[in-house]
């Protein structure tokens, strides 16, 4: 995959939550809600301030991230989801 974020967009791929079923009722897929958890797969550049100096991201590729339900633009390459977001979508990284 050759993929790059401009600025300061970050790529992550959701990461499903362990699924436990009680009582044996199966969800279907259409019903479970988006992970809010993720992967960081790649990050741009970083945005510039207003005198033009680059500003790094907090993140970096490989970082377990938490994310809104909602946040970022859905997208689908070679077969797999990920999201695009900007850093201020990101709500914190998962310590390891």
């Amino acid at each position: 995959m050759n993929v790059k974020p401009l600025a300061d967009r970050i790529l992550v791929r959701r990461v499903e939550e362990q699924e436990t079923i009680r009582g044996g009722i199966i969800i279907p897929d259409t019903a479970k809600e988006k992970p809010q958890e993720g992967e960081v797969v790649a990050v741009g550049p970083g945005r510039r301030n207003e005198d033009g100096k680059r500003i790094e991201l907090e993140v970096k590729q490989g970082d377990r991230v938490l994310i809104g339900k909602y946040s970022g633009t859905d997208v689908k390459i070679d077969g797999t989801e990920y999201v695009i977001l900007r850093e201020d979508d990101v709500l914190g990284i998962l310590a390891k």
